[in-house]
């Protein structure tokens, strides 16, 4: 059994029933979690989650996000270290003709580490980098 990154995108439609893509994302969610070993997601993408999710439905929904994170023995946070920043700005300099931002970069710099080929992810960046987005939209 492989694991699945889950990227900003992914937690963010899972938490707000307003977004685009939460009914997507919520009828997908369960089936990752049993498809999968385990939902690695970085410390950056925590970050960003949690302003977003902070500034857009307030305080409880951000913390709910973080409570999942902690409760769940599957989910894996992926601390941001030097060699993984090293990889990423790696990719950076070598993708300058895409938009990634580094929290993308770094991402995409943890799942080639890690052998990982699916996201559960909308930003259209993953597949640009060569890994399968999930869902399809």
């Amino acid at each position: 059994m492989s694991d699945l990154f889950v990227d900003t995108g992914g937690w963010i439609a899972l938490a707000n029933a307003d977004d685009q893509y939460h009914a997507i994302a919520a009828t997908a969610y369960p089936s990752f979690l049993t498809g999968y070993r385990r939902l690695l997601t970085t410390t950056l993408v925590v970050a960003e989650t949690y302003v977003a999710l902070r500034l857009g439905l307030g305080h409880a929904a951000a913390i709910r996000f973080l409570d999942l994170l902690e409760a769940s023995p599957r989910i894996l946070r992926v601390p941001v270290d030097r060699p993984l920043e090293l990889a990423a700005e790696d990719l950076l300099r070598r993708f300058q003709d895409q938009r990634f931002s580094y929290t993308d970069a770094v991402s995409f710099a943890l799942m080639r580490s890690r052998a990982v080929t699916d996201a559960f992810a909308f930003d259209r960046h993953f597949s640009s980098a060569g890994f399968v987005r999930l869902p399809a939209v």
